[in-house]
Order: C-alpha cells, then structure tokens, then sequence
C-alpha cells in the first residue's frame, strides 16, 4: 500500500479513538478504556509505516515543514499512549490524537516540491541526536502546553462553581498540576540536552539561518526553567504556571516553526 492509503486509514483511527475516549469521558464509562488503547495503537503504527514515501523518501530523509509536522504528531501520539498505561492521561487522547491526524493530513496533501534537507548517508550520528532529542523536547512540552491549558479549564470551572460532566471526570486538580510538571521537567531536560548538544555537534548554531532558533530555544529554556525554581522556591502553581507554560511554548513553537512555515509556506 502507499503512504497515501495508509496515512488516511490511521488517521481514521485516530479520529475513531478521540471520538470513543470523548464520549467515554463524557459517558463516565471507563470500559472502553483498552479499545481506545487499541485503536491507538493501530493509528501509531500505520503513521510508522506511512513514513516510508513522506520522511523517509527517495531524496533522502526529508525534513521540511509538512513532514515534520506529521513527525511530532506522531512523536506526541506515541508519548501519551505508552505514558497512559501508567498514569491518567487518557483524556489527552482527545486533544493530541486529532492533532496526530491533522500532521498527516498535511504532509499527505502537501505539494511535493520539495527536496530532502538531508540525504540518510549524510545525516552523521551526532547530528541524528541532536536531531531526535528537539523533535522529542518540543513534543513533550506540547503535550504539557495541552496538559496546563486543560488545567486551566479544570481551574476556572473549580474557581466559579460550574459543573459540566467532562470537567468533573477529569483527574483531581492537585493530580493535573503534578502531571503538568512532571512534562515540564522531562521537556526542559530535553531541551536542554537538544541545545547542549547543538552548540557541539553544530559547526556554526549562531549562523544566520539558525540563530533565530537558537535564542528562541534559548529564552524558552529559561522560562520552563524559572517555572520549575518557582515551582519549588515559591511554590508557583494555578495561573501562574499555565501563564509560564504558555509563553514559554510560545517561544518554542516559533522557533521550531516560525521560519519554515514563512520560507516554505509562505513563500514557497
């Protein structure tokens, strides 16, 4: 089969588990807990394999705008689905799976006019985990981007009294706050073993094409980072931390996407 083929029938799947988790959320009905696992599953494993005509090409390994997004979306998708098993993060499922699907919508309805950056012979072993450890940092902090913004949601709901039956099946406030920075901190270190190891594999991480990213990476360390001192100096949680979180997402997206989507998009 295609990449095209198999691309759209995981997306169905991913589709399929969101909308089973929602309304087993919405439902109270834990039952379908191992179907939505499953259907997980299957969705992650044709992404994989779909990556054989969009990352993986005959050019080389391509790592442009629309394959990245499908890269971190299923680099998110893996993370919370093995994480669930352990801990309660099953309600994620129905932000991060569509999420998943929306990367392969892209790069399966993206033009193909664009080269591989890097041929597989040439991607060098040290720059291959400077390469993962970014895809991996900026994936778990997405996750913890959703995790705070459900946070917030839960707060405000808590803060005036509503009841809505998605809220109340949520885990504990306390629980949610401590899910959020247990992403953070595996994120922050993550980031900063990408950057670390950017500045030693990289000949020039200051070059033109690259600074932008670099201090936007940069500055977005050093929020993560106060967040978590605050956390544990000042005790810093509620709005604060989603604010914290949020801003410094902010600057990470913008330097993992903000020049791809202007040179390739935008100009093309």
């Amino acid at each position: 089969m295609t990449a095209t083929i198999i691309g759209t029938i995981a997306i169905v799947f991913y589709i399929g588990a969101a909308i089973l988790q929602y309304f087993s959320l919405k439902g109270r009905d834990k039952s379908n807990r191992n179907k939505v696992l499953l259907l997980g599953a299957v969705a992650l494993i044709l992404h994989t394999l779909s990556f054989n005509g969009t990352v993986y090409t005959t050019g080389g390994l391509n790592l442009g705008f629309y394959s990245i997004s499908s890269l971190i979306g299923w680099i998110m998708a893996l993370l919370v689905t093995t994480s669930a098993i352990r801990k309660p993060l099953q309600n994620l499922f129905i932000g991060i799976y569509p999420i998943a699907a929306a990367g392969l919508i892209t790069v399966l309805l993206a033009p193909i006019h664009h080269e591989a950056d890097k041929s597989i012979e040439q991607l060098t072993p040290d720059l291959a985990i400077h390469i993962l450890l970014s895809f991996f940092a900026y994936s778990v902090l997405t996750i913890a981007a959703i995790q705070s913004s459900v946070l917030a949601l839960q707060d405000h709901h808590l803060r005036h009294h509503k009841t809505n039956s998605l809220i109340m099946q949520l885990p504990p406030l306390q629980l949610m706050e401590q899910l959020l920075f247990e992403l953070i901190w595996v994120g922050v270190v993550l980031l900063g073993a990408a950057i670390l190891t950017g500045i030693v594999f990289i000949d020039d991480i200051f070059a033109q094409h690259l600074v932008h990213k670099t201090i936007l990476s940069i500055v977005a360390l050093c929020l993560f980072s106060t967040l978590l001192v605050g956390r544990h100096v000042l005790g810093w949680r509620g709005t604060i931390a989603i604010r914290w979180t949020a801003g410094g997402y902010i600057l990470l997206m913008l330097a993992f996407f903000g020049s791809k989507l202007v040179l390739e998009v935008i100009l093309n």
